[in-house]
């Protein structure tokens, strides 16, 4: 089944975006909306993107197996909180690399992925969506 999402933010020449699933972005919203902790700390790791960066304390792969491969992480006060944005890397189809956010998880408790973890990986590894 396919899932809606819609963008939010998007490189000036279009070939990079980040977009939010719309059944699950009241609760993502209103997470980085939440102070200017967290908005700053979201700006951030979107430039980090949609610039070509890599910093894995931020955003990293989650591959824990194949069903899951497209699938990363935005990374919130590691160390504190340790709050998750899940999300999914897609290519549109006028070939528009996009990250997805689509799965918000609070306070993450271990270094490891619990079975917790793992779940929402695979569930977000199995959305299809439209860009």
């Amino acid at each position: 089944m396919k899932r809606k999402c819609k963008k939010i933010i998007s490189t000036k020449d279009g070939t990079r975006a980040i977009y939010i699933d719309d059944e699950n972005s009241a609760e993502i919203l209103e997470y980085i909306n939440r102070d200017d902790r967290h908005k700053k700390k979201f700006k951030f790791i979107t430039d980090l993107i949609l610039g070509k960066f890599k910093n894995t304390d931020l955003y990293d792969k989650e591959d824990i197996d194949d069903s899951c491969k497209d699938v990363t992480v935005m990374k919130f006060f590691k160390g504190q909180e340790n709050d998750r944005i899940y999300c999914k890397e897609v290519k549109s189809d006028k070939g528009v690399f996009v990250v997805v956010a689509g799965i918000l998880h609070t306070r993450k408790k271990s270094q490891k992925n619990s079975s917790k973890e793992k779940s929402l990986i695979t569930k977000l590894g199995k959305y299809d969506y439209e860009v």
